[in-house]
This record gives C-alpha cells, sequence and structure tokens, in this order.
C-alpha cells in the first residue's frame, strides 16, 4: 500500500480510468489485484465489484437487485436488517439456523439475504439447500460471507456474495461484491461508469493493492489452529459453568459467543477488558453500543442477549491468550457462584 500511495504521489501512477500512461499503468495494477482476489475468491474476475466495504457491497446487492421483495434472516448483520427494513423476516431456532420452511412460503420473486455464518455465534448456514429452495420461487440469493470468506468456500449457489478486505487482514474501507446475475441489477451511486456500470466513483486503488497483498498473505492453515484454540477455549468456559451459544450448530472456529448466566454482558466486557483482553458484546463493529444482542433475541435467548460476550480467535492469537482470558473469566464465574 505505501508503494502503491508513492507511485500516486509521484505520478507514475495516477486515475485508473485515465487514457494516458499513469492511468493506464495504475489500470494494470488496479486489474492485477482483481485477478488475484477472485483467484483466491475462487469466482471470476469480472464477477467482482469493489466497494467501500462490506456494508456497501450488500446496500448494492439489496438496493439495486430488481427483485420486487426481499426476505433477512432474523439474525442478518445490521447493515442488512437497517438496509431493508419493511424485509421479510426469516426465523432460526434455538442454535441460529434457518427455518428452511420459511423458505418454501415465500412469494415468488423475493431477494434473499442470509449470512453465511454469523458474526455473533459464528452459526454457518446450509446456504446450498438455501439456494435450491430460493432458486425453486423465482428468487436471488445474496450471501453476507464478510465474516466467512477465507475460513469457508464461498457458496456456489448464491447470486451475489459480499466480502471485506478487513476481515481477510487488509485494510478497512475496502471490499466487493461478487456478482453472478447481472439481469436487472443497477447501480446505487453513479458517476463515471466505474466497475462495469455498478459503482460510480475513482477506484481506492491503495486499498485494493492492499486487499490483493492481504489474500495472498493469508493462510489457509490458519482455521485449522484455531479450531484447536477454539476447543479450548470452550472447554474451559463450560467447565467454569459458562455456556456456548449454538453449540449444536455447525461454527466457525473463529467465534465463540459466551453466556454467563446472572452477570451483564457490560460487567464481563469491563472485567475482560480490566484484564488487557480486547473482546465485544454482540458485533465488534456496532459503534461502542451496549444493547442487548439482537441476534441471541432472534434465537430465542433475551437472558443471554444481556449476558453475553463475543470472543473471536484472529491469526495472531496463541494458547497463552487463551489461557489469560480463562483465567480472567473464570475468576468472575467463580465470584458470581459466590454472590
Amino acid at each position: 500500500m505505501a508503494e502503491a500511495a508513492a507511485r500516486l504521489a509521484e505520478g507514475s501512477w495516477a486515475n485508473p480510468s485515465s487514457q494516458h500512461g499513469p492511468g493506464r499503468a495504475a489500470r494494470r495494477a488496479l486489474e492485477d489485484a482483481r485477478a488475484s482476489i477472485a483467484a483466491f475468491l475462487g469466482v471470476p474476475a469480472d464477477a467482482l465489484v469493489f466497494t467501500s466495504g462490506g456494508t456497501e457491497a450488500l446496500a448494492l446487492a439489496l438496493g439495486g437487485d430488481g427483485l420486487p421483495r426481499r426476505a433477512v434472516l432474523a439474525t442478518e448483520h445490521a447493515a442488512v436488517r437497517e438496509a431493508v427494513p419493511q424485509a421479510q423476516v426469516l426465523p432460526v431456532d434455538r442454535d441460529g439456523r434457518l427455518i428452511l420452511e420459511a423458505l418454501e412460503a415465500l412469494p415468488e420473486g423475493t431477494l434473499v439475504a442470509v449470512q453465511q455464518a454469523n458474526n455473533e455465534t459464528g452459526v454457518i448456514q446450509d446456504l446450498g439447500t438455501v439456494a435450491g429452495l430460493v432458486h425453486a420461487r423465482g428468487g436471488r440469493l445474496l450471501a453476507d460471507c464478510v465474516q466467512s470468506a477465507g475460513k469457508l468456500p464461498l457458496p456456489a449457489g448464491a447470486d451475489y456474495v459480499a466480502v471485506s478486505a478487513h476481515k481477510l487482514g487488509g485494510p478497512p474501507g475496502i471490499g466487493a461484491l461478487v456478482v453472478r446475475c447481472r439481469e436487472g441489477l443497477r447501480p446505487l451511486q453513479r458517476g463515471g461508469g466505474q466497475e462495469q456500470g455498478l459503482r460510480g466513483g475513482t477506484e481506492n486503488l491503495v486499498g485494493i493493492v492492499g486487499f490483493a497483498a492481504a489474500v495472498a498473505a493469508f493462510d489457509r492453515a490458519f482455521p485449522t489452529g484455531a479450531r484447536a484454540l477454539q476447543a479450548r477455549l470452550e472447554a474451559g468456559v463450560c467447565a467454569a459453568g459458562g455456556r456456548i451459544l449454538g453449540e449444536r450448530a455447525p461454527r466457525l472456529p473463529t467465534i465463540s459467543c459466551i453466556h454467563l448466566p446472572g452477570v451483564p454482558a457490560a460487567n464481563q466486557l469491563m472485567a475482560m477488558d480490566l484484564a488487557g483482553l480486547a473482546v465485544s458484546q454482540g458485533p465488534a463493529c456496532s459503534s461502542g453500543t451496549l444493547r442487548p444482542s439482537a441476534v441471541l433475541a432472534a434465537m430465542g435467548e433475551p437472558e443471554a442477549a444481556r449476558e453475553s460476550l463475543r470472543v473471536s480467535i484472529g491469526w495472531s492469537t496463541r494458547a497463552d491468550d487463551i489461557d489469560r482470558f480463562l483465567a480472567a473469566w473464570t475468576a468472575l464465574a467463580a465470584r458470581r457462584r459466590a454472590a
């Protein structure tokens, strides 16, 4: 990214839409990056539309698709729920899995938005089955893969797939929408016709180059190592009297939603912060709010919605980090039992 910024500053690169030499050089760098990212994701390069992040990618599909109706999973990210507040809400069971029968009753011609893996619980949805049911009713599927890209293969049956660089070790402020169905998709941000006419505005070349660098450096063995750390974490939590939300469903190895009955999440968060541990209540991107989790409430867990922490495992997490968390969290649990 530093090299790209320097080239732009010195003038050897310019606006990628310009026809002069520096513009063409920048365009080559942009398209090389697009090809690298697409190869990592396993999609054609011309299916990749760059956006400012996952939120914009989701908004492009939700607002730009021409189908007349919208339906969203009850546990979707706020970027989906708030983009289409009038959408039909699809229910989930106590483990956060979509109740598939709800898809069979959808009106014809519905765009359905479903996360591949939930950002609070890590619960994985069966998007192969979901896509088949949605398409059988003349609908389209938008898969939010911001949390799952790099950890799971992208769902082959989804018509749109949203991804974000920052979840793959890249910079914030750059993401993409994989567009497999262009019929009826219109841009929300118009301008100079960039991104095949689907997203106007000069491309964030420095961010795109950073996105490509991140996928080139991504360790595909990371999820396997994370699974062992997750097992260590959850065994310690359960031994101390905690619960793992969504534990009976398939889950990502990088997210655990931990419920400590009787202790407000804000108190748990404060105790972990004082111990030097960075965890969150609900999604990490919720602007510092401490509202009860809408995801857990939708799963029929109103108490857990107020008493749970989200613990995530990253590529820099080590076993001693897990042990530090368990020492602080089990001490808190012990104080609760003694009270």
